[in-house]
């Protein structure tokens, strides 16, 4: 089965206004509209930086007892964390690399090369 959602622990914590430490959450498999949606935000033209925090707002569905994780929410996290989910978000929603698997034809040794498409035709 496949998994969807993933629990995290973030390394130190975001504190909302009333100075409770939220830490424990859930982020869920990113969708090509998480991705695209974000693009076309005024903050994302104006700095890329941006992208992330508006991906993260759409892919981040729990936050200890927050009601809501938006892009504010996201603003405020100390660097450590917004790194963490960062790293997360890559890990969880990366594809299997693909490799191809032929063999030397004048030595017949086995060779595994990782197939970049990014890279293709250049």
């Amino acid at each position: 089965m496949l998994q969807t959602e993933f629990d995290f622990t973030l390394p130190q914590g975001y504190v909302d206004d009333s100075g409770t430490l939220h830490r424990e959450g859930k982020m869920r498999l990113a969708t090509a509209m998480d991705e695209m949606l974000p693009l076309r935000d005024s903050r994302v033209k104006e700095s890329s930086e941006y992208l992330i925090i508006l991906i993260l707002s759409r892919v981040v569905v729990s936050l200890g007892t927050l009601t809501e994780v938006d892009e504010k929410v996201i603003e405020k996290l100390f660097v450590a964390d917004l790194t963490y989910l960062q790293e997360l978000y890559n890990r969880v929603n990366q594809a299997e690399q693909l490799v191809f698997e032929g063999a030397c034809p004048e030595c017949g040794k086995k060779v595994t090369v990782p197939v970049n498409f990014q890279q293709a035709g250049r």
